[in-house]
């Protein structure tokens, strides 16, 4: 199609703040062909769900060197076939950038942000071909800078060019044009640089020094040597977004900004900062286990439709698994505190009944239906492959801890998935855990694997956590929002409800119903108004008190429900020991499977 030393050159420049416009020119060398046909990807790796981002395509058009226009034929929602006759020719199209998230594309008065999959098409049978990337500055905003994790960069006064090696490496780096803070430090040779939108007093020192052993901690485990030279935190902060998605050489992450630490705070970390922490060392952990570690289907995906696996309880459980365990590994959380997190994250799945419905393989494989399309009844029906699949990890981790009397752990397991699949990208099978378990380690994990990922029974944690010198507890809530861990009060709920709520200015709002719950046997449904009990008007913490109290068999509830207002029976029951906490039984023995000196 194309000479072999063409060279694909696309041109990004934000051409309206106002407007949310990204304009993007793509210049092609003559070919051999009468049509070129290009396309725009309908999703992007790691977040599986068909997300059409040509829709936000508002204009293309397509030149010839004298500047005559040529045929544009849109034969799909996401494809062009270009009449070329063999000339080269230049497209020029806008895209509309307001969706604030780590997947797509935002423009604002702050900075612009953009991923590969969302502006640069792809031209068809040219996949292999390198690519030259030119970015324009904002020529109003002197203090706008440029970063992505793109090689090979040259810099001028108007612009930077990057050239990636062909389309793919292309769209998986991605684009920062703003206002922000930067911050760069070293591990072992990489060069690891901090971003931050906009201007909010963060101690980004504080943060870089933090992030350091997360760093350190997962290029010991993978070792040398290291797949990346150069890594990008890319944090785009707001008021409220949340949200992190792998690339190769970076990550794009959404988070509040005062969640984090300001200059001049005192050094405890709030639970705001210990989530960004972990979101950061989960993000990271996939540039070896996602990235580079990936399911077969995974390594050459079809952009333009759904690509299914079976193995998201591997790549997004393992990865839960460790982004926690890391901190407390590196010294930035006490085992304490770390046991309070997994107590919440088995929490989550006491109360979910989903679980005994949906296997994690059957989560993972219907990722783009359901788990990416989850309405209010999703915790009844579907199991979230990232919170099972971290505990089958930590599960597996015991297991072989224990049918080898010590001498092999996930660590180990991690480290061959590596060596085996990761350092040449050659793709996993559905059997690659099991296969290396009995290959490397001499252990069957069939059995273990059956009941836990392509059955619907818990991990069978109990049995082995005598061997880490920690017990499994439950206890009712100590509130209605109680996630879970040692609680800080004596106090319990005593009746149980079902519903979770949200305060309004009268009553409260039913978002979600639980199955066998008094909620449910008193017919409440999600988007239910209550708001009344037994003749009192109620908001969460009332409703509770109220229900605590009574002796009666049954309460009285006030409901509006689609304009109409309905008196619904509750049934009293008592709150059910649900909500999970660990007991330290030998601390010696913890530590020793922390790996952390005490």
């Amino acid at each position: 199609m194309f000479q072999d030393k063409s060279v694909l050159q696309y041109t990004l420049s934000v051409h309206s703040v106002e407007e949310h416009l990204f304009r993007v020119t793509l210049d092609l060398p003559t070919h051999d062909t009468d049509f070129l046909e290009l396309t725009l990807p309908a999703w992007i790796p790691g977040s599986y769900m068909i997300r059409d981002f040509a829709r936000n395509i508002v204009r293309l058009r397509a030149e010839d060197n004298e500047g005559k226009l040529v045929d544009v034929a849109k034969t799909d929602k996401q494809t062009w076939l270009v009449q070329t006759n063999g000339t080269a020719i230049t497209l020029t199209y806008d895209i509309y950038a307001f969706d604030l998230s780590v997947r797509s594309a935002f423009i604002n008065d702050e900075y612009a942000f953009c991923n590969g999959t969302s502006v640069f098409l792809q031209v068809k049978g040219a996949e292999s071909l390198p690519c030259s990337l030119q970015i324009n500055t904002v020529s109003d905003k002197p203090d706008w800078l440029i970063e992505t994790s793109m090689p090979s960069r040259q810099e001028n006064a108007a612009s930077m060019r990057f050239y990636c090696e062909n389309y793919e490496e292309l769209i998986d780096h991605p684009v920062f044009i703003g206002s922000c803070q930067l911050k760069s430090f070293d591990v072992n040779g990489v060069e690891f640089v901090l971003l931050f939108s906009g201007k909010a007093p963060i101690d980004t020192d504080r943060i870089a020094r933090d992030l350091v052993p997360v760093c350190k901690h997962h290029m010991q485990l993978f070792g040398e040597p290291q797949p990346i030279s150069r890594y990008v935190f890319m944090t785009l902060l707001s008021d409220s977004g949340f949200g992190g998605l792998e690339h190769r050489s970076s990550t794009a992450l959404l988070y509040p900004r005062f969640d984090l630490p300001l200059v001049n705070e005192p050094e405890d970390k709030t639970d705001g900062y210990i989530t960004f922490l972990s979101l950061c060392s989960h993000e990271l952990f996939h540039t070896w286990h996602v990235k580079r570690i990936k399911p077969e289907v995974m390594v050459k995906p079809d952009l333009q439709a759904e690509t299914y696996t079976e193995q998201l309880w591997i790549y997004e459980g393992f990865t839960s698994f460790y982004d926690d365990l890391t901190l407390v590994r590196a010294g930035l959380i006490e085992p304490e505190k770390y046991l309070d997190i997994v107590a919440q994250n088995l929490s989550r799945l006491q109360v979910n009944a989903g679980r005994f419905k949906q296997s994690a393989a059957e989560s993972s494989f219907d990722a783009w239906t359901r788990f990416y399309k989850q309405d209010a009844s999703a915790t009844n029906h579907i199991v979230s492959y990232y919170t099972k699949g971290g505990i089958i990890a930590m599960g597996l981790d015991l297991l072989l801890r224990t049918e080898s009397q010590g001498k092999y752990n996930l660590d180990n397991l991690m480290k061959v998935l590596w060596d085996t699949y990761g350092r040449d990208e050659k793709g996993t099978p559905n059997d690659v855990i099991a296969s290396l378990c009995q290959q490397h380690f001499g252990i069957d994990v069939n059995p273990y694997l059956k009941n836990t990922v392509f059955g619907v029974e818990d991990v069978p944690l109990p049995k082995w956590l005598d061997s880490i010198g920690v017990a499994l507890k439950l206890r009712a809530k100590s509130a209605p929002d109680d996630k879970g861990g040692v609680a800080r009060s004596a106090k319990r709920v005593g009746r149980a409800f079902g519903a979770v709520t949200k305060t309004l200015e009268t009553g409260m709002m039913i978002q979600v119903v639980r199955q066998n719950t008094p909620a449910s046997r008193a017919g409440l449904q999600v988007n239910d108004k209550l708001i009344a009990m037994n003749g009192y008007v109620v908001n969460p913490a009332l409703f509770q008190r109220l229900l605590d109290n009574t002796t009666d068999q049954h309460a009285e509830l006030l409901v509006i429900r689609e304009g109409r207002t309905l008196s619904l029976s509750m049934p009293i029951e008592k709150a059910a020991e649900v909500v999970c906490y660990f007991d330290i039984t030998d601390r010696e023995k913890l530590m020793q499977w922390l790996k952390v000196d005490d």
